[in-house]
């Protein structure tokens, strides 16, 4: 985890060099999770609501081109009858999360087009020890952000998990995200 924090403390210094724009923000919204994946389609699931806080850095590149690397606490999972012989309710999984997107602004500073990969670290759960979580998921992600100033913007994205979460299964995560933010 520090290697990744390290990571992103010089990345931030070296595009804070290049950069023409450098803009801080904070933000948080809704999480709507649930499992995709062979295995996952034998299960009874549905969505579980969850949140996500964090913070971010934007560089402004080009024009009309941005890199925007973030750190936040995500809560992911999904709702469950059962899953085999393990009688559970909600799987509940909380990562530190670490996007890193690239950013392609639509019309002016308005609208934009996020995509890019997101690095997820698992920092608790409450799965039995018969059902093992992986510590890390790595996923792909898309979204479009709206700016409605030059500081508040709203973000709807889709995070789709491209390695599994647990060892004993092939489930990913799949979350779709509701936020609102604030830049300095």
């Amino acid at each position: 985890m520090k290697k990744s924090f390290f990571f992103l403390f010089a990345f931030a210094l070296f595009f804070s060099a290049q950069a023409q724009v450098l803009r801080f923000g904070v933000k948080a919204g809704a999480n709507f999770a649930d499992f995709s994946g062979s295995d996952a389609k034998d299960l009874s699931s549905e969505m579980k609501v969850g949140f996500h806080i964090g913070a971010l850095i934007e560089f402004k590149l080009f024009e009309n081109f941005s890199l925007q690397p973030e750190v936040m606490y995500s809560t992911k999972g999904a709702k469950f009858d059962n899953i085999g012989e393990i009688e559970i309710d909600d799987v509940d999984l909380n990562y530190i999360t670490v996007p890193v997107l690239a950013r392609f602004y639509l019309i002016s500073d308005k609208l934009s087009l996020d995509v890019g990969p997101q690095f997820a670290f698992l920092i608790d759960d409450n799965l039995e020890e018969t059902f093992e979580s992986k510590s890390f998921d790595f996923a792909a992600l898309a979204g479009l952000s709206y700016h409605f100033t030059d500081n508040v913007f709203a973000q709807l994205r889709y995070v789709a998990g491209l390695t599994d979460v647990s060892e004993d299964a092939e489930i990913k995560n799949q979350v779709f995200q509701v936020s609102l933010g604030y830049r300095f």
